[in-house]
């Protein structure tokens, strides 16, 4: 093979930054490729030249191979990195590299092929011996097929997307009335995320462990594994928190397993970085689930565990070099644990969310890994994966690397965006998990009433605190002022604040430092010690606490320890009744794209009815009618781009 001395990469995020990182110090020279809507991204400034390729979709940028070949021509680029998700396990892309002469960073376009497809490489996998879960995986694909072969394998059972992962084209079905309409979805998912609408179905398994082997195989036949991940800790069949090595597996069952990955790696010809998932049952039994042909984004829990950069042996083995270290040579130390911090909001069934970045900040210390590819004033859109960062932390065990972990991720505030970080913190905390005893089924069994997802609102101490912020907002103290700030006249200041459509009313008074704030029936005293443009240290109940916040002109993002909140105030404008949930408005969630108008003008629906479809970050997300009555107005229709709060259906109540 060629030597390779600049690489282009083909991701956006921070997988691209990831591997910048490792080719600069490596002495790569590196090329990044950005859409319109990325043109001020993290990774683009991480790189030594960056290529626009598009418009925002990423049918018109990152999907197309065309285009990355072009900004690899044009900066001289003779290798590719595709990183995860996009291009990373496209056959034809792998082989169009080659054909240019420029070095695809992964394995070859036959295993490439071949392992992504659910349903080919389960049969591949069955013939090399590798346990798989029964189900059917044929090539006759009509709906009445797919529905009657599910009766002879019975529910629950899973419908999937023989392409692509990540839970897109993925449903769960526990009755045979549920069927057609998941199939109908998922199908729908597969073809607008992977471009193919081919489904496999397997049987269940209840309450698995999701235990996954990072292999790695050179040209020249050698092939090892890196010890497992577990997994277990997923939504709607995303990855939440990864860890390596897992609670759950002793060395025979990690041998078993790790021999059976390399033989699947073998089976196809393997070459370069892969990772096979497999379900294991209650009793330690394990079923191939499927291989992914790239990097995996839980790849840092490896890189802590085996003291390995896990880019670097993808590069070494991409410019024909033989693998590091033998089998033998391997070792695993201590433990490590990843979380995926992402834009959505928890509080409202983990819907994606859209905005501005105001505020990034995360604890640099000892243990503690963040992958992240964002800086402030960033804008997340709708087009992209919402996953943002990747905190992690080590420790010599488990219970010190989980510690770790949930400190540091309650001392990282992402503000301007709802996210699921305090979602995670409590994860972390859970003592299930902690325990080591968490299945595929942790979030429904033992934590589907956690405050991180019920909170629909702030509290009134919350509230106390937005105030505070706002008083000092208003009279536009001077940077690192310090608590002698008050004012001179005990006079009471109220504001009003808007929140998802409700107005509370809170009132604040300076009383010689201290500040005496009312809101409903409950009074706070809070007592300033120092404030400046985004972080406020002040004193409750006599404990010292910090906060952290950024405005927006009369909008506050705020993170004071109970979930991220966008608070707008309204004291100055004028009063309206407040829009609330069941008011017969249905607004989109999200920036997104109609794909489904389902009712008409004049239609009968009921409360809970699907009304219209929306896809924004490759999800498609029904939105529901909140009462029942009569559809008086449809204002959207199929193809259609809206804003996020965009009306787009009106029911009047019977």
């Amino acid at each position: 093979m060629s030597k390779i001395t600049k690489i282009l990469i083909a991701n956006r995020g921070e997988i691209a930054a990831r591997v910048i990182r490792t080719a600069r110090s490596l002495g790569y020279r590196t090329v990044a490729v950005y859409s319109a809507a990325d043109a001020g991204a993290f990774h683009v400034s991480e790189a030594d030249q960056a290529v626009c390729i598009g418009p925002a979709a990423t049918g018109e940028s990152y999907l197309v191979g065309e285009k990355i070949l072009d900004a690899a021509k044009l900066t001289g680029a003779d290798a590719i990195h595709p990183g995860y998700g996009f291009l990373s396990e496209n056959a034809e892309f792998s082989k169009a590299c080659e054909a240019m002469g420029v070095a695809f960073i992964g394995p070859p376009a036959d295993a490439i092929e071949l392992m992504g497809s659910k349903r080919l490489s389960k049969i591949a996998m069955i013939e090399a011996g590798v346990p798989c879960i029964p189900g059917y995986q044929e090539a006759e694909q009509s709906e009445d097929t797919l529905i009657a072969r599910a009766a002879e394998i019975g529910f629950p059972l899973m419908v999937k997307a023989s392409a692509g992962g990540g839970g897109r084209g993925m449903r769960l079905v526990f009755e045979k009335s549920e069927l057609a309409e998941n199939i109908r979805i998922a199908r729908s998912e597969a073809e607008n995320a992977f471009g193919s609408g081919e489904l496999i179905l397997e049987r269940a398994i209840v309450e698995p462990r999701h235990i996954e082997i990072q292999v790695f195989a050179d040209e020249f036949g050698n092939a090892v594994f890196l010890g497992e991940r577990d997994c277990s800790i997923q939504r709607r069949h995303q990855k939440v928190v990864e860890e390596a090595p897992s609670p759950f597996v002793d060395p025979e069952l990690r041998q078993r397993m790790g021999e059976a990955a390399v033989n699947a790696a073998k089976a196809c010809n393997y070459c370069g970085a892969g990772t096979v998932e497999f379900l294991v049952d209650k009793d330690k039994n394990f079923y191939f689930l499927e291989m992914n042909t790239r990097l995996q984004v839980e790849h840092p829990v490896t890189e802590l565990i085996t003291g390995l950069d896990l880019v670097e042996w993808q590069l070494r083995i991409a410019s024909g070099e033989e693998l590091p270290l033998t089998q033998e040579e391997v070792t695993l130390t201590g433990h490590a644990v990843e979380v995926r911090l992402y834009a959505e909001d928890p509080r409202n069934n983990f819907m994606p969310q859209t905005g501005t970045v105001r505020l990034w900040h995360y604890p640099t210390r000892a243990g503690l890994r963040v992958d992240h590819g964002i800086h402030p004033g960033q804008e997340v859109s709708p087009f992209y994966d919402p996953m943002l960062a990747k905190i992690i932390a080590f420790g010599e065990s488990r219970p010190e690397a989980i510690r770790r972990l949930a400190s540091a991720v309650q001392d990282t505030q992402l503000l301007g965006i709802n996210n699921n970080k305090l979602f995670l913190q409590n994860v972390l905390r859970n003592e299930v998990f902690e325990r080591g005893d968490a299945t595929t089924a942790f979030i429904e069994q033992f934590f589907i009433s956690d405050v991180s997802m019920d909170q629909k609102a702030p509290s009134s101490a919350t509230l106390a605190h937005a105030a505070l912020l706002l008083l000092h907002h208003g009279v536009d103290i001077k940077r690192d002022r310090t608590a002698d700030w008050h004012n001179p006249a005990a006079a009471a200041t109220s504001y009003r604040l808007a929140f998802d459509g409700d107005i509370q009313t809170v009132s604040i008074t300076d009383r010689d430092g201290h500040f005496e704030i009312v809101t409903g029936a409950e009074r706070f005293i809070l007592n300033l010690v120092s404030i400046d443009e985004s972080e406020c240290v002040y004193v409750e109940n006599r404990v010292r606490e910090t906060m952290r916040f950024a405005f927006a002109g009369n909008i506050l993002y705020l993170d004071d320890g109970t979930g991220h909140f966008i608070l707008e105030d309204v004291t100055y404008q004028p009063a309206k009744t407040a829009g609330g949930a069941g008011n017969g408005q249905v607004k989109a969630a999200m920036d997104g794209a109609i794909v489904d108008v389902l009712v008409r003008e004049g239609d009968t629906v009921e409360a809970g009815q699907t009304v219209v479809v929306l896809e924004a970050m490759k999800m498609e997300h029904a939105l529901k009618a909140g009462i029942s009555g009569t559809v008086t107005a449809v204002s959207c229709e199929v193809g259609q781009q809206v804003k996020s709060r965009q009306l787009l259906a009106t029911v009047e109540g019977e």
